[in-house]
């Protein structure tokens, strides 16, 4: 009996010490989310367009005679810059000697009648036929003497030798080919609802991917009369500049088209949210009385570390930057300064 009383004694202590205390989870108090802030700013940028584009020449020349012969000496290598005007090859020479030693003698002739003509010792028709042999002549020799002593017609590096000294031209290359590459062309396809921003004179900035991150500035130079109607584009020519000869022909570049600017709104991108099988972007939007709410926003470009905002901000509004983890619709939040 004794033993049955201890028992049921020791039972009601239990419950009644049980009794006493509180549950675990009574203890647990939710942690407020602790974030990051900035404000929506306006600023003004850029509005551009990228596109790719294979850089050019600004001219090509391909030197050659007019005719077969011998050459007789070639004074320029590939990869030679050479000056307008600057001799590169001869060859034989012996037409433009006969042309020369014919030259000489109508010319003779032709001063020789001159002085008669004025003297009425010569009848103008004859006079005027010797002229026209003589003008012939001169003609003749000049041609001779340029297809004869060949020179580069522009600024240029020479990127072509076809022949070697002593060969037969027989006009089936030319012997050199010069090409202008300074200033330097590209051709930029730009989309079709851009053109109406397409104005002559526009900014480019050039990015070829052989030499990093160097920017080299062009204009556009002209700007084609027709649209492609396969692609939907209309073609700029853009010259840049290229003194220091570090652009190629043939280079790969990024091109950036800048058609002005305008005021816009920037978020950082670390303030935007993707939800998960959608395009949807939102943003959290801190309240007056530190909660937060979810926004809709469409984005515009992305510029560097931040997104142009095309709607659902407005300039001055504070939008959560870091720690939306742990956030949801009306969530209260300590903002870290």
């Amino acid at each position: 009996m004794n033993n049955k009383l201890f028992a049921i004694s020791a039972a009601i202590c239990a419950l009644t010490a049980c009794a006493g205390k509180k549950p675990a989870s009574a203890n647990f108090e939710a942690k407020t989310p602790k974030v990051r802030t900035v404000s929506v700013v306006e600023e003004l940028v850029d509005v551009d367009q990228n596109y790719s584009v294979t850089l050019q020449a600004f001219a090509v020349n391909n030197i050659a005679p007019q005719s077969g012969s011998r050459i007789m000496s070639i004074d320029v290598e590939v990869g030679d810059f050479v000056k307008k005007d600057q001799e590169l090859a001869r060859m034989d020479k012996s037409q433009l000697q006969q042309s020369e030693l014919q030259l000489k003698n109508l010319k003779d002739e032709y001063q020789r009648a001159k002085s008669l003509y004025e003297k009425g010792g010569v009848s103008k028709s004859d006079f005027e036929s010797i002229e026209l042999q003589y003008n012939v002549a001169n003609t003749t020799y000049e041609n001779l003497l340029t297809n004869t002593i060949l020179k580069s017609p522009l600024n240029g590096v020479v990127t072509a030798r076809n022949y070697d000294c002593g060969d037969m031209y027989t006009m089936s290359a030319p012997l050199f080919v010069v090409q202008q590459i300074d200033p330097m062309k590209a051709l930029v396809a730009v989309s079709e609802k851009d053109y109406s921003q397409l104005k002559k004179g526009l900014k480019v900035e050039f990015t070829p991917e052989a030499l990093g991150k160097k920017v080299f500035t062009g204009r556009v130079n002209r700007i084609y009369p027709t649209v492609d109607p396969s692609t939907h584009t209309v073609m700029a020519e853009v010259l840049i500049d290229n003194q220091s000869a570090e652009l190629r022909p043939g280079m790969y570049s990024n091109v950036r088209l800048i058609f002005g600017s305008r005021e816009t709104l920037l978020v950082p991108d670390s303030a935007v949210l993707k939800q998960q099988g959608s395009g949807v972007r939102t943003v959290y939007v801190l309240n007056a009385d530190n909660s937060v709410s979810s926004r809709v926003v469409e984005l515009g470009r992305h510029l560097g570390d931040r997104y142009e905002i095309l709607s659902g901000l407005e300039k001055g509004e504070t939008v959560v930057s870091s720690g939306q983890s742990a956030l949801k619709d009306g969530s209260k939040v300590e903002v870290l300064k």
